[in-house]
């Protein structure tokens, strides 16, 4: 099969067309023929060497796909959604998404969403498993006595994770807040549910969210930049307010005020998504399935994809992730 491999850690120039055999399958999984797949930050810093896959997983960039079931044992597994051979779907990877054939846990594998196309549909699991896991699952938005009254601030907001987490969280009558580095990513945010889009390079979050909840601050923050946000992210908190970290892209390292945490009654809490079982991730899975698939079958969720690029061009695909220009998703086709 065609496959981009990232031929040695550095620029997206190391990422060259290969050919190679295709996945051998492990028990529990199919082999999808790929139509698409998605381009996510954790490909960059797999790229330049910052980000290993974990031990036994495809050497291959990839973390989401879509595309047809071509081959797998589907009668001796979990098949919940009761799959079979020529079904289109979406499929949750470890690696090796960037390619014509691509090997995945029948558990981790969705229904293309009744309307949406293979292309869509390759948009949603890395961004949905993750946005999951952290809003609700972790961080508990809705969960408290406050329910849907409570108030989520996501970090950037025109990110592929971040229009999922607007989108997600206002189709549950969240109220949310999102931050953006330029006026035309915030009214995209705005646009997708967001009732006010912050320029964290024009104004101040904490100062903004403060004024916006008369001073009681939101209550979870999902965070993607880590670092000094997050002394200037505790102060934004509510009291028992949760902040939910998944990446550190402004540093790895954050002094914060203990005395703060303790009288507001914080959480903070952090995960990362690829190393975690299959089985963790198929409990992700049934709760996608049966609570976020009917919002994006009723068109309440809508794809925001920025741009598409050939699969051979994923080099290109990820220039443009590093110059920050992109809103939504970026994608990959055959």
């Amino acid at each position: 099969m065609r496959a981009i491999a990232i031929t040695t850690y550095g620029a997206p120039e190391v990422l060259q067309q290969v050919e190679c055999a295709r996945p051998v399958l492990q028990p529990g999984e199919v082999l999808i023929r790929v139509s698409a797949a998605g381009v996510n930050r954790p490909d960059l810093l797999q790229r330049a060497g910052h980000y290993a896959p974990p031990p036994g997983a495809s050497e291959l960039p990839g973390l989401e796909v879509a595309g047809e079931i071509v081959e797998g044992d589907l009668q001796h597994v979990d098949n919940r959604w009761q799959l079979r051979k020529g079904d289109r779907v979406c499929a949750l990877l470890q690696g090796g998404g960037y390619a014509e054939f691509a090997a995945a846990p029948v558990a981790l594998c969705l229904p293309v969403p009744v309307g949406w196309s293979e292309l869509e549909a390759a948009s949603l699991p890395e961004t949905y498993f993750t946005v999951w896991s952290n809003l609700f699952d972790r961080a508990q938005l809705g969960a408290t006595e406050r329910g849907q009254d409570e108030t989520l601030l996501v970090q950037g907001g025109s990110s592929g994770i971040g229009v999922a987490a607007i989108q997600l969280a206002h189709a549950f009558g969240h109220r949310v807040f999102a931050t953006a580095g330029s006026d035309a990513k915030c009214r995209a945010c705005e646009s997708l549910g967001a009732q006010r889009a912050i320029n964290y390079k024009t104004e101040d979050f904490v100062a903004v969210t403060s004024a916006l909840t008369a001073g009681r601050g939101v209550d979870v923050i999902l965070d993607m930049v880590g670092g000094d946000y997050i002394a200037r992210e505790l102060k934004a908190l509510a009291p028992d307010g949760r902040l939910a970290l998944i990446a550190f892209l402004g540093g790895a390292k954050a002094s914060i005020n203990l005395a703060e945490m303790l009288t507001k009654r914080l959480t903070l809490t952090g995960s990362t998504l690829r190393s975690r079982s299959t089985r963790c991730k198929a409990q992700i899975a049934v709760k996608l399935k049966e609570r976020v698939w009917p919002l994006l079958e009723m068109g309440k969720i809508r794809p925001v994809i920025d741009r598409v690029f050939p699969l051979a061009e994923a080099a290109s695909a990820h220039a443009w992730m590093e110059e920050g220009h992109h809103i939504g998703k970026i994608m990959l086709a055959w």
